[in-house]
């Protein structure tokens, strides 16, 4: 079978791959640390690539296909944005976790959200990320769930009011989070860009 034919399999091949690479460098498959940075870029760059991708493909896209009566949004909105907003979601909790456990790690943590002197550059990056993350779980999920009507929870489906009101806020709040990810993504990286730590 081939791997490639699933999801599931390709991120397998993927990590199977490294593993492969670091061995044939004569490197270490047991440096925790090197390999917590790896899985903070990674789940990084699926939440910022998902909101990239919801800013600037799916909400034109949404807005062209509300035209369009075959299919319409519907095919978006019911199959393409709750698998997307999956990822998304859970993407941000692993960046912000890893990121959050590698500071601890070099027991830099408290330090980096105090903006500590020598630690601002990164620590920016650390709260701009957290800021980032509250939206998404605060403002755009709960949003997007009465836009897309997969709030289970809810006892009836949102008015069209609740609907724009949500709109709204989600889109938003994903805007804020796409102008904070420029800053973020700078400051990720603070000590690794030569702007020093």
């Amino acid at each position: 079978m081939n791997p490639l034919l699933s999801i599931k399999g390709t991120i397998i091949s993927g990590f199977i791959l490294s593993a492969v690479l670091v061995i044939a460098i004569g490197g270490t498959l047991v440096d925790f640390e090197h390999y917590l940075r790896w899985l903070h870029y990674l789940s990084g760059i699926t939440w910022i690539g998902l909101l990239y991708y919801f800013n600037f493909v799916q909400v034109p896209a949404m807005a062209a296909a509300a035209a369009d009566k075959d299919p319409g949004p519907a095919a978006i909105g019911k199959y393409v944005a709750p698998v997307a907003l999956l990822w998304f979601r859970w993407g941000a909790v692993v960046t912000w976790i890893t990121g959050a456990w590698y500071l601890h790690d070099h027991g830099m943590l408290h330090s980096a959200f105090a903006l500590a002197p020598g630690l601002a550059g990164i620590g920016i990056g650390a709260w701009l990320g957290t800021i980032m993350l509250f939206n998404v779980w605060v403002l755009i999920w709960p949003n997007q769930q009465k836009v897309l009507g997969l709030n289970k929870y809810a006892t009836e489906p949102a008015s069209a009011d609740e609907i724009a009101s949500a709109k709204k806020i989600a889109l938003l709040a994903s805007r804020t989070n796409t102008v904070l990810s420029i800053p973020m993504l700078l400051f990720m990286g603070y000590s690794h860009n030569g702007l020093g730590m």
